[in-house]
């Protein structure tokens, strides 16, 4: 009888150790920015990928991957151990919509689960914003939502109702952030840094009061999307024919090449109107927010 129950006590062990070795975390797409909020504002969307990872899998891994393993190691403090990694979903890469947020975020989670669970929450996104070198786009990505992040203070975040629609035009092809980037100008006029800083500042209370008709006129700025513009060439006829159709208002989502719109009503049109004045290999995804954030799902 002894026996037995050590056997089984060894099986069940044996199973439990089975199933611990591997988690899949699911981390949505993000749309980051929102015109003025440059570099702070960001909304998590219902589109996600999933990062599967195996412990105990000998698989070498180069680039974001290994920087991204090597720096939770060092940071949770945990013996490096060898593990399997497996992506899939539906999030574009390099098209301004946090596919490297749902890389690192993902990644980070499963090995911060599969060891124990050493770093919070709150500690993942904030290795993740610096791996990122912003936190626009990790925020959103782990606590899902609406979120107003800047980098060494605490995450502001409320929850988007299912009213609001975010309709992505996502062309056929790629816009890299450090590229985004080299289009900025090293300075800006104060009047209009003034004028986007009000804007940001009613779209970040129009979410936290679920008040979504005062966004409309306030996606406007003068910080990066008129720069940016020579990278996507419709911005302005995209957003343009969105609003005509119905929509509150648009913009370029994080550096690009994926243009927003967001609405109340009407998505349809919306998508339609935005598709027709967008070039040739064009998708549209109606979709709303998401307010989980990254999760593990099995």
């Amino acid at each position: 009888m002894h026996q037995s129950r050590l056997m089984f006590d060894d099986l069940y062990l044996a199973s439990i150790l089975r199933i611990m070795s591997s988690v899949t975390v699911r981390v949505p797409a993000t749309t980051a920015n929102l015109g003025p909020g440059y570099d702070c504002l960001g909304v998590a969307l219902s589109l996600s990928n999933r990062v599967k990872i195996t412990r105990d899998m000998p698989m070498v891994h180069k680039g974001m991957v290994k920087e991204v393993a090597t720096r939770f190691f060092e940071t949770a403090k945990v013996e490096p151990w060898s593990f399997g990694l497996e992506i899939e979903g539906e999030v574009p890469r390099s098209r301004g919509l946090g596919s490297s947020v749902t890389v690192r975020l993902g990644l980070l989670t499963g090995l911060n689960s599969l060891s124990g669970s050493p770093l919070s929450k709150v500690q993942l996104f904030e290795l993740c914003a610096e791996l990122e070198g912003h936190p626009d786009n990790a925020a959103p990505g782990a606590f899902g939502g609406f979120t107003v992040a800047r980098a060494g203070m605490e995450t502001l975040r409320c929850e988007v109702a299912k009213e609001l629609k975010f309709v992505l035009l996502v062309p056929d092809f790629e816009v890299s952030t450090p590229d985004a980037r080299k289009v900025l100008p090293k300075k800006l006029e104060r009047l209009k840094a003034a004028e986007s800083c009000a804007n940001a500042c009613r779209i970040t209370a129009a979410f936290m009061q679920k008040r979504y008709d005062l966004l409309k006129g306030c996606f406007a700025d003068e910080l990066h999307q008129p720069y940016r513009e020579e990278l996507n060439p419709f911005l302005t006829k995209v957003i343009a024919a969105g609003e005509k159709a119905g929509a509150l208002g648009g913009f370029l989502s994080g550096s690009g090449s994926t243009i927003c719109c967001v609405t109340l009503e009407r998505e349809m049109s919306v998508s339609s109107a935005m598709l027709d004045a967008s070039p040739p290999g064009s998708q549209i995804h109606a979709l709303t927010a998401d307010n989980e954030g990254a999760v593990i799902v099995d």
